[in-house]
């Protein structure tokens, strides 16, 4: 289980805020980090998503974010997928105020649905309103990904 992630984002207040608004929590200063921001779920599990500045990185053992040596951000591999308690509608609006992209997507042969949410057109956050929660947790079960991954799943 995920408890906390950090992404990178050119406005980190800004950021932090849009995706605490899609959690229905708040955003606050991270403070381990100048300049960063936290948005906090205010679930149960303590879900915290650090947003700092796009020019920070992190290396190993530093206990702290430092400018420098970060490439301009670009597209990754990188995604987290988000509950939100918002309906549709109300999440790709926010992207469309944003100026983010914000767009439907079927994931695989008709698994379930997600909401591509791009912080800063970069940075994808895939959003899962109830129904598509509900769709989700009925495809991802131990069986089905060991049916996926075949004979090479141990």
């Amino acid at each position: 289980m995920i408890f906390h992630a950090s992404i990178p984002a050119r406005q980190p207040e800004h950021a932090a805020g849009v995706i605490a608004e899609l959690w229905g929590g708040f955003a606050a200063p991270f403070p381990a980090f100048p300049g960063s921001w936290m948005a906090v779920a205010g679930d149960e599990r303590g879900t915290v998503l650090e947003v700092y500045p796009a020019d920070r990185v992190l290396h190993p053992g530093d206990v702290d974010s430092i400018p420098g040596d970060a490439p301009p951000a670009g597209y990754s591999a990188f995604h987290l997928a988000v509950a939100t308690k918002l309906p549709a509608e109300d999440v790709i609006a926010i992207g469309a105020r944003e100026g983010w992209r914000a767009v439907r997507c079927t994931r695989g042969n008709h698994f379930f649905d997600v909401i591509e949410l791009w912080i800063d057109n970069v940075t994808l956050i895939e959003c899962l309103t109830p129904e598509m929660q509900a769709q989700y947790l009925a495809f991802a079960k131990p069986e089905t990904f060991r049916a996926m991954a075949g004979a090479g799943a141990r």
